[in-house]
């Protein structure tokens, strides 16, 4: 995990519940169990500012840093899929993004990952869909200058074809199981009511859960093999992160706590 990496996920899960928004000193104190220091936490706040994901706020106990109504957005979907909000219905049509042009590498590798993250898969270098249209593609396209034909359409053929060739599915799978595995075993040596262990899980957890957003866009059943490994990952995920969530929250209320100015 990198230090750019914990503060996406600490914000995320955490500090979009508290005004979005925290101290640097804060920032020091909630990273500490995730073995993280403080140079490396404000070259990662500064990366973030220099990126458009956090902006300099000032803020009762000092100087802080606050999201980005962008990266209000980004984290929004991103937590909808974490956690599976909202009904997981799809209509039948496909979402198609189709390139034009194709950006230069760098802005292309770019661009490969934020549509993985929004839950796209690509069907050849210019073309990706996806099963439902993502309000962050907006963004995602803006912020490397490209310009796309999208649109909705029902596929003259086998959807799920069409999802194997989008996504490597049985790969998915094995990696869903994977994670089960390694983590029951890192989980069950976690001390579920030491504030400050059960929030570097916590964090930890999630940010190997969240790397599924980039393979995974929340295809319908249907289109699924059965068994599907993810339903039972996601299972697990939900039940160790609301095992180990009460002693994290009340080591976030803390961090954010410490040196708050009183009346």
């Amino acid at each position: 995990m990198r230090a750019r990496s914990a503060l996406f996920d600490v914000y995320g899960a955490y500090l979009r519940r508290h005004g979005g928004a925290a101290t640097i000193a804060a920032l020091v104190r909630l990273l500490a169990p995730l073995e993280f220091g403080a140079p490396a936490i404000r070259t990662a706040v500064s990366r973030m500012v220099r990126q458009g994901w956090l902006e300099p706020r000032r803020l009762p106990d000092g100087p802080g840093y606050a999201l980005t109504e962008r990266a209000e957005r980004r984290l929004a979907e991103a937590g909808g899929r974490i956690y599976r909000l909202g009904a997981s219905t799809w209509d039948g049509r496909w979402h198609v993004v189709a390139l034009p042009e194709l950006p230069a590498r760098t802005a292309r590798d770019r661009l490969t990952s934020s549509l993985r993250l929004l839950g796209y898969g690509p069907l050849g270098p210019a073309t990706w869909v996806a099963p439902r249209p993502s309000a962050g593609l907006d963004d995602v396209l803006a912020a490397e200058s490209v310009t796309a034909r999208v649109f909705h359409g029902r596929l003259d053929g086998d959807d799920a074809d069409l999802a194997a060739t989008a996504w490597d599915l049985t790969s998915l799978g094995a990696e869903y199981a994977a994670f089960v595995a390694a983590w029951s075993a890192e989980l069950s040596a976690v001390d579920a009511a030491d504030p400050a262990a059960a929030f570097a899980a916590c964090q930890r957890l999630l940010h190997a859960w969240r790397k599924f957003l980039f393979r995974d866009p929340g295809l319908p059943a249907e289109l699924l093999p059965v068994p599907w490994p993810g339903a039972a990952a996601a299972e697990f995920f939900d039940t160790n992160t609301a095992r180990l969530s009460p002693a994290a929250g009340e080591f976030v209320d803390g961090c954010l706590s410490t040196g708050r100015k009183t009346a």
